[in-house]
């Protein structure tokens, strides 16, 4: 039964509710019944739940009531039989149950003898009669406390508890919804639909039939039960055949002139079936309770039907007319009787004789039995006479033999059979009442095998009754749907219903083409969320003796059965009586325009609360009725009583009725401030604008949509367009009138309004609907008008059908003045009263925005039938809206010709010139306005600028001047800011710009530029030309991505040139200037070949890196160096990967020309003069076995002239020679043998390398150029130091926002040092070692980061470095090359930092220190504490070498050592070998043979804070400090670090001989050289001559004669003696 939610009186919300009861007794009629009656139960109640129930029987008489306030307490009056005190039994106020005391309960439900609660975690608490298990207690009568039910999930491990939200009961049952929607049953009986024989069920159980569905509401009547079920997403194919008897679903009979199509399956597991003959003629009665009840262990109704039974079903589900007249709506379907003797018109007050009799038939058994089998009523004959024969017979053997032509034509003949039987078939009306009969036909026992005593017998329903018991399911009883689009052929899915059509209807029909269309939307998701799902079925099993499960039958059913005529009827509740069923829909209008918003089923009678003209709820009753003499109550043509409209006018708003045996209560809202007015004034008008949608619906789109030849495909799109969004549309609104008849009989709070909480959805949804209205239809006029409410006949059929379209917006208006209302009960100051008034504002707003938009499309219309046919159909799209326009010559074209026509048409998305029958789109994106200035001639003159055009209008008046660019440009705005489709839901929204912004995004075709036509540029524009970021794509496939300046490509960018002959494309990534490549970028070409470097005009020019094809291609090559052009010039190296040369020299248009060095993988190493990329001219060529030729040269490796060879040994020829290197040589001369001659000065000269190669400081010039251009300079020190700064700051901004759509390119570091980089340092006063360390600082910093022009060169020379003098560069004779280049780039950088700091001083200088330095003891080995400091003088020596090798050389260090170690290598290979001979020797010994003096020796040793004494054996231990620090010198890279660590070991060889002899002393060279040689053998360095000639080359001069010079000497020493030890 209804549970009434109550909220509490509160100045919030301003509701008050009173709870009246109406009596009704059997003895007083209803005409007389006395006034409701206030009912007070308890003063402190602010919220209050009822559940009153309908008893199982006529003759009981016990009821039971169960209260529930907004605590959670639970209070139980009325007569409680299960109570143990006699006080309790029948008390005279609610009693609390104190078992519930601090549970919280939510819900309450109450069952004919026993009552239940759900608290808020979900556990269920049962009390009261337990005879047929109803409370889930074992072998116990009574329950009399409230006692926790185990609700338990078995298929779970472990068992997980099941949280209910909702419970119903019976008079022998009990059911149960679970949170995850799933049902539970306990009790007795069919009506639990459990596949069980055992009974009672004690134990909760699953209702599996139902599971996997998502189950919304159950109800229970005294031995049937409702389900609410939600439709699954997807449709399942419903199969053809029972999956239990295998019969056929669906028969189709061919006869001789008509066909007859039947789906009357009804499969035997739905029937209960009878043990006996005897026991099914006396299981007849109408009671089942009494028949429960004297026999436990019978548990179903037997199906055997007898005559006198097949009125039971008078009562026809949905045919409302039989049962209500014009008063109940066609949205509730009544299933069942309430009594058997209501439905033959027998009196039911007792007291009558009639009454008195028939009651006594019902309590007596024997003359129960006499009654059926004898007596027959009056009524029940004409229904006999008028039944068909054969109605329920299964498919005979000539049916089953065609069971193969229903296969193979359902599919084919679908709608089609639908629609001829519309049109030769019966009526639907005809269809019902022929369709009720069916029952009572009298051959149904007869004929049939599957329900008759004959029918036990059969071998095939035996099986099927074994196969149910063991718990199978029937596919009779899935889910039995049809799309909404075969609406037509709905009735063919009614239980038992026979179709006859003609073969020449049905050929017929099979010709006819019928568009399917289904306009019920899908899941919405936020909708369907947040609002009750109209898309609902509803499932009914249990006894159904009364047609209250409403499968057309009296047969009761084992398991859930969905209801199919209920199917798509959109119910959104379900209420079940005692023998009864009601179903309520949310289609709730009626031709009275009434409609049922609410139900409650009792006993023998329903109540019904009804819509009224002035928004008052009006309570209707229908059922049970005891007329006094003189009553005239109207009846409809088969006898029933219509409902009676009891008269509640002075009770107010009721928001909720419950119904008992003999007494109904109401719950009745006071309306104050009119705030309950509003509120149903609110629900009302939704029910019944949904009521009008859904016939527009259904009457007019989709009889329209299935039409054929509506028009053109684009017209029929738009319609269809139309249709689903209107369809949509009026899915919401059934769903937010079904949530405002629920929010009706909750707390009422404003807030909690749907279309206040989310508005957002609605106003969407208003939007999307609204659309074009269309042109054709010219049929229903009149219903149209009815439609549309409108009342002039002569008004345009078109303008009727727009109306209809537009009809939602008239809607909005209704909210808007609703919530206004609703605001006004609310203090001004509230937050309820502003956020009514700003949702009240949206919803107008959005009204008369769409207004307009409609008054935009009636005006466009009309413009459409005047503009020329010829352009009408390139013009005229869907979307687009007509703004103005210049037939009346109010705009006119600036120096047009005198005969020429220009025509503007200003649309929502483009401004059309039309001349003549040309015309020209501008779309309004990619248009400028701007007046013209009086200075210029033009008063009324408007500047349009376009991205190929520039024009100017001239208008007739200064008004229409005003009128055009206000027009245009709102125009432009609007469709720069995309919103001309979507209302300004905010106040902010709605303010419209004056002019749209200059620079703006906007995408746009070129037709006229030749270089850009047919390209396509989406992208920021300024004043008609690109400018900012873009893409432009070209027909062909070309495209650029990227910066654009005043319509031409600028900045940095990416490139893309398909080639369609190598099936690849060109791509170019870098920088653009005035639309070309210009500065650095990287091309990759089709061929394989790629640059990397600077570009000028779309060429090549300056430093760039050129890779042509792979190691494993054909001629793989890479060259860098200096390009013009697009041409090699200049300084630059050619490896040549296939050949194994590479080429170091100069270059002039392509070609080798000039000085240069070429070393080959075989050694062989050429410097000298090329012309036209060949070796002529003078030259030396050296061999790997230090042969030597110098002379002149024709050809690559071909000697032709005078020159010298000199061989390995010294002896040398001079002479002529002629022929290739290794080819065999030709020479005239005359050869030499030097160690013949004792005198010097015939002795020959030692060769020097390098004269006839390029100068390191030609070389790389590009590179330093570009950095020098970068800082703004035009040569070397040319330029402003400001401006360079300026540059520096402005590259580093660049980058950095070339970088910021990429962040993982740079760490946070590297964003910090940018930022520290942006800083110039500023030095004021004299220079000084801290501004000295500060340049130094940004030296480091600006070198580590590629973004600064200075790291950028840094990183360029040492990919210049590398190139060079790695791989086949890899040449010892390269090494004095190598040494000067890296000095070379000292002086270079050091020129470009003296620029950038004009206050360093020169190479040199001496900086002094701010303070003097500490006095120390004199010793050798002692220097100055402060290491910075290299210069025998204090202070700082500024040189190039101390400032920019730290930066430098790490990165260069492995090429350049790798030349040292091959130079080298055999001297160092002698050195290797003396160290390990003498390593061999202990320390003692070694020391010795060194000649160190005793008192140095170490006597005691300290090895982790042990002393040990020296023994003879002894090794690796002495000096070992020393040692270990002296082998740090292969771990540093500039010689500055590596005299610090000499340095350092001469100091830890000091303090290890000062611990020993425990006394100062002075070094002499002749003590120190034999330990430091100790030191040096044992420290074990393998390239120690590489390190030893590294230093010598690269260290500053200054520090040769100082200290750090001495040690250095003595390490030299040290070295050389090492090597001469093996010759002792």
């Amino acid at each position: 039964m209804p549970v009434f939610h109550m909220a509490s009186e509160n100045d919030d919300c301003p509701v008050n509710h009173k709870l009246f009861t109406i009596q009704h007794s059997p003895q007083m009629p209803l005409a007389s019944a006395p006034e409701p009656r206030f009912v007070c139960v308890c003063y402190q109640w602010v919220s209050l739940s009822l559940a009153i129930l309908f008893q199982g029987q006529v003759l009981r008489y016990r009821k039971h009531h169960i209260l529930w306030d907004h605590n959670g307490a639970v209070y139980s009056f009325g007569t409680l039989p299960w109570r143990s005190a006699p006080a309790e039994t029948c008390p005279s106020s609610p009693i609390l149950e104190h078992a519930l005391v601090g549970q919280c309960v939510v819900t309450v439900a109450a069952g004919s003898f026993h009552s239940g609660a759900v608290t808020e975690s979900g556990v269920v608490y049962m009390w009261g009669e337990n005879s047929a298990g109803q409370c889930a207690v074992a072998n116990q009568q009574w329950v009399p406390e409230p006692s926790a039910v185990s609700i338990a999930d078995s298929e779970t491990s472990p068992s997980l508890a099941v949280r209910i939200l909702q419970l119903a009961c019976g008079e022998e049952h009990t059911l149960a919804l679970s949170i995850s929607r799933e049902i539970w049953a306990w009790g007795t009986g069919c009506q639990l639909g459990l596949m069980t024989t055992t009974f009672p069920v004690t134990k909760p159980q699953k209702v599996e039939h139902l599971a996997g569905r998502v189950v919304l509401q159950v109800a229970c009547g005294a031995f049937h039960s409702l389900a609410l079920v939600q439709c699954p997403p997807s449709q399942k194919p419903v199969p053809e055949r029972c999956n239990q008897c295998s019969q056929l679903l669906m028969t189709m009979t061919d006869k001789e002139d008509h066909v007859i199509i039947s789906d009357s399956h009804c499969c035997p597991l739905g029937v209960t079936l009878a043990e006996s003959q005897a026991e099914n003629q006396a299981s007849t009665a109408i009671s089942p309770s009494t028949e429960t009840r004297d026999s436990q262990g019978e548990v179903f109704e037997n199906t055997h039907i007898q005559h006198d039974l097949a009125v039971a079903n008078k009562l026809n589900v949905g045919n409302v007319q039989t049962t209500s007249g014009d008063a109940v709506p066609p949205q509730l379907d009544i299933i069942g009787t309430t009594e058997t003797s209501s439905a033959r018109n027998i009196p039911l007050d007792p007291d009558a004789p009639a009454g008195n009799e028939h009651v006594q038939k019902l309590s007596d058994p024997s003359k129960r039995e006499n009654s059926e089998n004898g007596e027959k009523p009056v009524p029940s004959q004409p229904l006999v006479e008028e039944a068909v024969p054969n109605l329920h017979s299964p498919p005979t053997t000539s049916t089953s033999a065609l069971n193969s032509l229903v296969v193979s034509c359902a599919s084919a003949v679908g709608v089609r059979v639908a629609a001829t039987y519309e049109a030769g078939a019966l009526s639907l009306k005809k269809v019902m009442n022929f369709y009720s009969t069916a029952p009572c036909e009298p051959g149904a026992q007869a004929g049939s095998s599957s329900i008759g005593p004959e029918g036990l017998k059969d071998s095939r329903e035996e099986q099927v009754k074994q196969e149910s018991m063991q718990g199978k399911k029937s596919s009779s009883l899935v889910d039995i749907r049809e799309e909404e689009s075969e609406g037509g052929s709905r009735r063919l899915s009614l239980p038992g219903l026979l179709s006859q059509v003609s073969p020449r209807l049905l050929r017929k029909a099979a010709r006819v083409k019928t568009r399917t269309v289904v306009l019920t939307p899908t899941y919405s998701g936020e909708a369907d969320a947040l609002l009750p799902s109209l898309r609902t079925e509803v499932w009914t099993w249990g006894k159904g003796k009364e047609g209250q499960l409403g499968h057309g039958d009296v047969l009761p059913r084992l398991q859930p059965l969905c209801v199919k005529c209920l199917d798509g009827k959109e119910i959104i509740h379900l209420e079940a009586g005692g023998y009864h069923s009601l179903a309520l829909s949310a289609k709730s209008q009626v031709k009275s325009d009434n409609g049922v918003w609410s139900v409650a089923a009792g006993q023998d009678y329903s109540l019904f609360l009804v819509d009224t003209e002035d928004f008052q709820p009006g309570l209707y009753y229908s059922g049970r009725q005891d007329l006094t003499e003189g009553d005239n109550l109207p009846e409809n043509p088969s006898g029933t009583k219509a409902p009676v409209l009891l008269s509640c006018s002075k009770l107010g708003y009721i928001s909720r009725v419950a119904a008992g045996r003999d007494s109904y209560l109401a719950l009745v809202d006071k309306n104050i401030m009119g705030y309950i007015a509003s509120l149903h004034e609110l629900a009302a008008t939704e029910r019944r604008f949904y009521s009008k949608l859904s016939d527009i619906k259904s009457q007019i789109l989709r009889p329209l949509l299935s039409l054929e030849n509506l028009g053109t495909a684009s017209t029929v799109q738009l319609l269809q367009e139309v249709a689903s969004r209107f369809s949509k549309l009026c899915y919401l609104i059934g769903q937010h009138g079904a949530s405002l008849s629920s929010f009706l009989q909750g707390v009422k709070e404003a807030s909690s309004l749907v279309i206040l909480k989310h508005a957002s959805l609605f106003l969407d949804s208003y939007t999307e609907q609204v659309s074009s209205p269309v042109d054709f239809l010219n049929k229903n006029q009149e219903l149209l008008q009815d439609l549309s409410e409108v009342t002039d006949e002569n008004i345009q059929l078109i303008e009727i059908l727009n109306t209809l379209f537009f009809l939602p917006t008239r809607r909005l208006h209704n909210y808007a003045e609703v919530l206004l209302k609703l605001a006004t009960c609310f203090e001004v100051t509230s937050p309820e009263y502003q956020k009514l008034q700003d949702s009240s504002s949206c919803y107008e707003c959005l009204a008369l925005h769409l207004g307009r938009k409609r008054k935009e499309a009636e005006y466009t219309l009309g413009f459409w039938k005047t503009f020329p046919g010829k352009m009408t159909d390139s013009l005229r799209k869907p979307e687009r809206r007509l703004l103005c326009e210049s037939s009346n010559r109010a705009l006119s074209l600036q120096h047009a010709g005198r005969f020429s026509v220009n025509w503007f048409i200003l649309f929502n998305d483009a401004l059309v010139h039309a001349q003549f029958s040309t015309h020209h789109v501008f779309p309004l994106a990619t248009i400028w306005a701007e007046p013209l200035s009086e200075e210029a001639g033009g008063v009324n003159g408007l500047k349009i600028t376009t991205p190929e055009e520039q024009f100017t209008l001239i208008s007739s008046t200064p008004q229409e001047k005003t009128k055009w660019l206000r027009a245009i440009s709102q125009a432009v705005d609007q469709a720069l800011r995309g919103a001309s489709d979507h209302p300004p839901y905010g106040g902010g929204g709605s303010i419209q710009r004056q002019e749209p912004p200059i620079s703006r995004s906007a995408k746009y075709t070129f037709y006229k530029d030749p270089r850009l036509k047919e390209a396509t540029y989406d992208g920021r524009w300024f004043s008609g030309k690109p400018h900012g970021r873009g893409v432009l794509k070209w027909p062909d496939g070309k495209m650029y991505s990227g910066t654009f300046r005043n319509g031409l490509e600028d900045g940095y960018g990416e490139y893309r040139i398909p080639n369609k002959a190598l099936s690849k494309e060109d791509h170019y990534v870098g920088h653009w200037k005035e639309g070309k490549m210009c500065g650095q970028g990287v091309y990759s070409y089709a061929s394989g070949e790629v640059f990397e470097g600077c570009f000028q005009d779309n060429m090549r020019h300056g430093h760039g890196l050129l890779r042509s094809g792979k190691l494993t291609s054909s001629s793989p090559s890479m060259f860098i160096g200096q390009w013009v052009m697009d041409k090699k010039s200049g300084y630059g190296v050619f490896d040549d990967i296939t050949r194994g040369e590479k080429y170091m020299g100069m270059w002039q248009d392509d070609v080798c020309q000039g000085n240069g060095v070429v070393v080959t993988q075989f050694g062989l190493y050429y410097e000298g003069n090329f012309h036209l990329n060949k070796m002529m001219g003078n030259g030396v060529l050296l061999s790997e076995d230090d042969t030597i030729y110098e002379g002149e040269f024709s050809d690559d490796w071909t000697l032709n002239g005078k020159g010298t060879l000199t061989m390995p040994n010294g002896d040398y020829i001079e002479g002529y020679f002629s022929g290739e290197w290794g080819s065999g040589i030709k020479i005239t001369g005359t050869y030499f043998k030097p160690s013949l001659y004792e005198s010097d000065k015939d002795k020959p000269k030692v060769l020097k390398l390098g004269n006839l190669a390029v100068p390191a400081d030609e070389k790389w010039k590009a590179v330093f150029d570009e950095c020098w251009h970068q800082l703004g300079c035009e040569s070397p020190g040319q330029g402003e130091v400001w401006k360079a700064w300026e540059n520096i700051a402005v590259a580093l901004t660049a980058n950095r926002r070339q970088h910021r759509d990429s962040p993982e390119i740079l760490s946070r570091s590297q964003t910090q040092t940018l930022e520290s980089l942006e800083f110039i340092p500023q030095h004021v006063g004299a220079f000084s070692v801290e501004k000295y360390d500060d340049i130094k600082k940004y030296l480091i910093k600006a070198c580590d980061t590629p973004m600064h022009p200075l790291g950028r060169l840094v990183e360029t020379l040492v990919a210049v470095y590398r190139m060079t003098y790695v791989g086949v560069g890899a040449n010892r004779r390269l090494l004095q090359e190598a040494v000067k280049e890296i000095k070379s780039y000292l002086k270079r950088i050091f020129q470009l930092v003296r620029f950038l700091f004009p206050e360093l001083p020169e190479e040199g200088s001496t900086i002094p220190l701010s303070a003097p330095l500490p006095t120390e003891r004199k010793s050798f080995c002692t220097g100055k504490s402060d290491s910075r400091s290299e210069s025998p003088e204090p202070g700082y020596v500024v040189t190039s070498s101390g400032l920019l090798l730290p930066v430098l050389l790490p990165r260069l260090y492995p090429p350049l050592f790798m030349l040292y170690a091959l130079e080298n290598d055999r001297e160092e290979d002698v050195y290797w070998e003396c160290v390990l001979r003498l390593n061999k020797q202990p320390d003692i010994a070694l020391l010795g043979f060194l000649g160190v003096q005793r008192k140095f020796w170490p006597v005691t040793l300290s090895i982790l804070g042990e002393t040990k004494k020296v023994l003879p054996t002894t090794k690796d231990a002495c000096f070992a400090s020393a040692v270990e620090c002296l082998q740090q010198i292969s771990t540093t890279f500039t010689p500055s670090d590596k005299l610090k660590v000499i340095q350092q070991t001469f100091e830890e060889i000091s303090q290890g001989v000062l611990a020993s002899l425990q006394e100062d002393f002075l070094w002499s060279m002749d003590d120190l050289f034999p330990v430091f040689l100790y030191v040096v053998l044992r420290a074990r360095i393998r390239n120690l001559g590489s390190e030893v000639h590294l230093i010598e080359d690269l260290m500053d001069p200054y520090l040769q004669h100082g200290e750090q010079g001495i040690m250095f000497t003595t390490l030299k020493a040290c070295y050389y003696q090492i090597q001469r030890e093996k010759l002792n």
